[in-house]
């Protein structure tokens, strides 16, 4: 039989397929695509700018407590922290006015790669934190 793939490495690579979707373009509408980074807003925080802070400050942490010891035992809590940042942007997308409201009716019309690689992503990491316990 083949080689067991462990699921730490799964874990691994699902936080390395949000950093990398957040990366890419996520959305594309008739004002130009737009990645993770976009949604980043001091001026005018609110729920898009906490959901985007979330999935990215979770996804780079999940990977550094892959290379750190004393990361470790977070792997789950990381990876909760994703999943709850997808869940604020979309309430962020659904209730905010403006653009976000546009993309929040037609959320799979309008997207792209970097949003695909993301929900994979956080499939995979939630999956291989909760199996790695």
């Amino acid at each position: 039989m083949g080689k067991k793939v462990s699921l730490p490495l799964i874990y691994l690579i699902g936080m390395a397929l949000v950093v990398i979707g957040f990366c890419c373009p996520m959305f594309s509408g008739f004002l130009g695509s737009a990645n993770g980074f976009k949604f980043i807003n001091f001026d005018n925080s609110g729920f898009v700018t906490i959901g985007a802070l979330l999935i990215f400050a979770g996804a780079v942490a999940g990977i550094a407590a892959c290379f750190v010891k004393q990361l470790s035992g977070l792997k789950l809590i990381f990876a909760l922290c994703v999943l709850a940042g997808a869940i604020v942007l979309v309430i962020g997308f659904t209730t905010n006015g403006g653009i976000y409201k546009a993309i929040g009716k037609n959320i799979i019309k309008h997207a792209t790669i970097g949003f695909y690689l993301v929900v994979v992503g956080i499939v995979a990491g939630v999956a291989g934190a909760v199996m790695n316990k």
